[in-house]
């Protein structure tokens, strides 16, 4: 799967005027349409977007697992009466795909990144449980690139659903969404270029991260998808784990979850390495954050877990920036 490109604001002007244009948006005295958002990054994403111009359902909260999620009555209550649907796609919520083949249903990481190899998620087993998807990493937002690219799909979707008097914002909206966003990338690689050559790595239990260590060249080593079988942590796999650690230039494990499992710190005891104090966020937002929150605080882990430093004071700002969007 290839990173996105740069998306520029001139560019997303330009794909709403057409999608306004073929479709004919609603006219301001309908009544007000809902969009359903089912997983990754895409609640914040459509709410950023359509502001006060839509109803938002949200069907996966921060801290919840896509991969294990089923669909309620509830949700598929809100799925039947949405004008839209939209969903990450790439296999990153299973249960998503019994809803796909509507107009209305979109998979928007799909849309927005083509798939041109499966290099990014080929963990080479045939068994990973739930991090399983196929050869293709569906956690494309860890590049900021690729989450400006999933702007343009959702507000192109969105221009035909809401009036006509609504799409001049609509294009503010998603023109300043894909700058902040195109800053917090560019704000990225200067606070990785901080950690020493040597130690540009990331280790992290699951393969969830290529898109972040593609986009700043670090080298990813998954504990789990690489060495295990079916989670099974083997003592001739732990063994291989820690040869493949100790020279790598790892200074820590990045835990996903707390309490730590009990396989990383069978890692934490083998290596001698200290499992960060606070958690990555692979699969949507950390709680109480903004994906631009999330974004700067997964590099600001990544980065002094692995002795850069990190500029907190801009973070603060790019995370104001992407508040003020209305």
């Amino acid at each position: 799967m290839a990173s996105a490109r740069r998306i520029t604001p001139s560019a997303i002007h330009a794909l709403l005027v057409l999608a306004t244009v073929s479709a004919n948006p609603v006219s301001a005295q309908a009544s007000q349409p809902t969009v359903v958002a089912i997983d990754g990054v895409l609640c914040d994403l459509t709410r950023t977007l359509v502001a006060s111009d839509a109803k938002v359902v949200c069907l996966i909260q921060p801290g919840s697992d896509p991969h294990n999620y089923r669909l309620k009555p509830s949700d598929r209550q809100a799925l039947s009466s949405a004008s839209l649907v939209l969903h990450n796609g790439y296999n990153l919520t299973p249960s998503a795909n019994k809803i796909s083949g509507s107009a209305k249903v979109v998979a928007v990481a799909e849309k927005a990144i083509p798939t041109t190899d499966h290099a990014n998620h080929d963990n080479g087993h045939a068994e990973h449980g739930a991090h399983d998807h196929d050869g293709s990493d569906p956690h494309v937002w860890h590049d900021p690139a690729n989450s400006a690219a999933m702007v343009t799909v959702i507000a192109e979707r969105l221009a035909p659903i809401l009036p006509a008097t609504q799409q001049s914002a609509l294009a503010a909206r998603a023109a300043e969404a894909i700058n902040v966003l195109n800053a917090v990338g560019d704000w990225g690689g200067k606070q990785f270029a901080t950690i020493p050559e040597n130690q540009r790595v990331l280790v992290s239990e699951h393969k969830a991260y290529s898109h972040l260590t593609n986009r700043y060249g670090l080298r990813q080593i998954t504990m789990l998808d690489s060495f295990t079988t079916g989670g099974v942590l083997r003592p001739s796999s732990l063994r291989t784990i820690t040869a493949e650690v100790e020279g790598s230039g790892a200074q820590t494990l990045f835990p996903e979850s707390l309490p730590v499992s009990k396989t990383l710190r069978r890692i934490n005891r083998s290596t001698g390495l200290p499992v960060y104090s606070s958690p990555l966020f692979a699969d949507g937002l950390a709680p109480d954050r903004s994906t631009v929150g999330t974004a700067t605080l997964n590099i600001c882990t990544v980065v002094q877990g692995q002795g850069g430093q990190c500029d907190q004071a801009a973070a603060d700002e790019l995370m104001a920036r992407w508040s003020a969007i209305r």
